[in-house]
């Protein structure tokens, strides 16, 4: 059976404009920030000041893209080396003191500016998910994988800034909810853009709050 793809092409457009407008202004942020930040994760801790990890993007019927998200490392060197992928929880004992502070403020996504740039990403969209897990989500998450159908992973999105951080994968069942909720959006221009102003003021609130994880 044919996909539906929700987004229309003028949204496509705006929705890309959008996102490069949006990302010079991240790419600001981030070079004003860039010195203090990877101070303090060099001083703190060994290892590399960012971090490349392979997601899921977007699917299409001829294809599953794989892109490579870039973060500010948060966690200690080969902290998966013993454990394999495992979700991150309270007070995860991989997470070094300033990558705690980076989550809770969000601050580690300011790199995957860099991927909305390029194209790998959305400002605003679905979690991307790591391949690791893919296999078990699809398996066990009805319309897991249809929740990227020809939509662009985001660094924000619905569901993020509605519930957070995935721990487990009850977590990334009840996402997949706001993740459809969202590509319905992508029908009305007024709808799109009222939702995407919502999604970025609410992203702020947290980062000013530090309610990430």
């Amino acid at each position: 059976m044919k996909k539906v793809s929700y987004e229309k092409r003028s949204i496509h457009i705006s929705k890309r404009i959008f996102d490069l407008v949006g990302a010079c202004v991240g790419m600001l942020i981030l070079g004003i920030s860039f010195i203090p930040v990877a101070l303090a994760i060099k001083l703190t801790s060994k290892g590399p000041i960012f971090y490349k990890q392979l997601r899921v993007g977007r699917w299409t019927p001829d294809k599953m893209d794989f892109i490579h998200v870039l973060k500010y490392r948060t966690m200690y060197i080969d902290a998966e080396a013993r454990t394999g992928a495992t979700w991150a929880t309270e007070n995860d004992p991989r997470i070094t003191p300033v990558g705690r502070f980076l989550r809770k403020t969000r601050l580690d996504e300011l790199p995957q500016f860099i991927n909305v740039l390029r194209g790998d990403m959305s400002l605003i969209g679905p979690r991307p998910e790591r391949p690791d897990f893919y296999s078990k989500l699809e398996r066990d998450i009805p319309f897991f994988v249809e929740r990227t159908y020809d939509v662009l992973p985001g660094i924000t999105g619905l569901a993020q800034v509605n519930q957070g951080y995935d721990t487990c994968i009850e977590d990334v069942r009840s996402k997949v909810g706001y993740d459809h909720s969202y590509a319905l959006s992508l029908s009305s221009y007024r709808t799109w853009l009222l939702t995407d102003l919502h999604i970025v003021f609410k992203t702020l609130k947290i980062m000013v709050d530090g309610r990430g994880r």
